[in-house]
């Protein structure tokens, strides 16, 4: 009797299991039936076995229908799955559909799992974005560059791009567009040859760079360029030019020191070289009285020879002296 009860126990479970999943996506399955958006039950109960939220896959589903999109359940599943968002993918197309922009399901998911705001692209895709140049998060409030007359000039751009859908996988983001567009800045003024030609004419600069193809290789197509402000700042270039002449001065006076200070040197290494010849002077006639003596005891030096050149030493001595100042003006009064 006992083998009785089982298969009634079992079918006793079936039966419950199966009314405890009807209870819970009955209502999912019959929104999608009322909706024209059918997914099967047994899909439903699938989808809990493979860690999907019905919820999820049957609002998706039901919007896709309604705006005409033929999106099947396997393709929300699959991205789902991917971890990609699936509304917001569902939505992006709709907004694309309604704005008569072809956007395939592949390239929309594609762009989702790639981190792009698929629905912001789409949006900007739509209705235009506009950027600051420079960004308020750079921390600089103008692009700052010098025209070849040495004045600087502050400006400030608004670039207005539409996000493009074809390039937005593996396109630059918007801080290229920012990079570029201040480069292209700095360029066209720099080239001015007066900064007053680039203050007559600031759509110059929005032409110029322009005319560059900014936009390639990313994600956005620049529509326009319109310069919001630009002021003039500093002359740089006396700025330059004073400390150039500051730096010129300061190296001429080291130049100068450097030139005294070696005169000084050489003029010391002169005395110097004096003092040694003195010195050998000194040694010199230091021993000539060695000399003498030596000659006197040799007998090379007789000692009348010796008065004689005592007397010649006096009488040269004696000339010298009269032949100085003191000499002179006692021969100009005795002659008088």
């Amino acid at each position: 009797m006992d083998w009785i009860w089982i298969p009634i126990i079992i079918a006793i479970i079936v039966v419950v299991v199966f009314f405890a999943f009807f209870f819970k996506y009955f209502s999912l399955w019959l929104q999608a039936l009322l909706s024209d958006a059918k997914v099967g039950f047994l899909q439903l109960i699938m989808m809990q076995f493979r860690k999907v939220r019905p919820e999820i896959i049957v609002f998706s589903r039901i919007q896709a229908v309604k705006a005409g999109l033929g999106i099947s359940t396997n393709q929300l599943e699959t991205h789902y799955l991917a971890r990609g968002d699936v509304q917001r993918v569902v939505r992006a197309l709709i907004a694309a559909n309604r704005a008569k922009i072809a956007l395939p399901w592949d390239n929309a998911c594609a762009i989702d799992l790639a981190g792009r705001d698929i629905l912001e692209a789409v949006q900007t895709s739509v209705n235009p974005k506009v950027i600051d140049v420079p960004s308020s998060n750079s921390g600089r409030s103008t692009i700052d560059a010098v025209a070849q007359d040495g004045i600087q000039l502050k400006a400030r751009a608004r670039v207005t791009v539409r996000a493009n859908l074809e390039r937005l996988v593996g396109g630059a983001t918007e801080e290229t567009i920012i990079a570029r567009v201040g480069e292209g800045i700095v360029t066209t003024i720099g080239s001015a040859t007066s900064h007053k030609s680039v203050l007559e004419n600031p759509d110059r600069i929005s032409k110029v760079v322009l005319e560059k193809g900014l936009d390639a290789g990313t994600a956005f197509e620049i529509l326009s360029i319109d310069i919001a402000d630009i002021d003039v700042g500093e002359n740089v270039g006396a700025k330059l030019q004073a400390d150039q002449a500051e730096a010129d001065k300061r190296r001429f006076q080291a130049e100068a020191e450097k030139r005294r200070a070696g005169a000084i040197a050489a003029e010391q290494e002169q005395k110097a070289e004096v003092q040694k010849n003195r010195a050998l002077v000194v040694l010199a006639e230091a021993e000539v009285p060695k000399a003498l003596a030596e000659a006197l005891r040799t007998g090379k030096l007789g000692v009348m020879d010796y008065y004689r050149m005592q007397n010649i030493q006096s009488d040269t001595a004696m000339r010298t002296s009269l032949s100085g100042p003191s000499g002179q003006s006692s021969s100009g009064s005795s002659g008088s």
